[in-house]
């Protein structure tokens, strides 16, 4: 059931701009699948979805299975287009997002792949990142802004 729903996903945000989970819980449900919100939010954490900005300001999911690499750049250009600041609150990291970027932050902040990372938790523009002790939320804030400056 699992694949067929991602299957479906992956066919829906390639045939329409998708914007919110919500707005994917609601296509989903006319295709006929029984999904809430956190099953979606999973889905898109682990089928690796991310947003991309389009012309208009909008923004859509989309899937991709590119080389690491290459999704990495991707990564650290989604961090870089909706990143406003980023603070320490003890093993914390914050980072405040242009409205509505904050869960493609996340998924980009995911896909660094960092080890002391126990968890990331995003709103509509506020992202908390869990680290495992201070100083490792400090590093990170530092490599999170070194990403950041590398790519203006």
């Amino acid at each position: 059931m699992k694949k067929n729903r991602h299957d479906k996903i992956i066919e829906i945000i390639n045939n329409n701009v998708v914007e919110t989970q919500e707005q994917l819980v609601s296509l989903l449900c006319k295709e006929g699948y029984d999904v809430t919100q956190a099953t979606i939010s999973r889905d898109i954490r682990q089928m690796k979805l991310t947003k991309m900005v389009l012309e208009d300001g909008r923004q859509k999911y989309v899937y991709t299975n590119a080389d690491p690499k290459v999704m990495h750049d991707k990564y650290v250009n989604v961090l870089k287009a909706g990143y406003v600041s980023v603070d320490t609150a003890e093993n914390l990291i914050v980072i405040k997002t242009v409205p509505g970027m904050a869960m493609a932050l996340a998924t980009a902040t995911d896909a660094l792949e960092v080890p002391q990372i126990v968890g990331c938790i995003a709103g509509d523009d506020t992202i908390f990142v869990a680290l495992k002790t201070k100083e490792d939320a400090e590093e990170l804030k530092e490599r999170f802004l070194r990403l950041i400056e590398r790519q203006q």
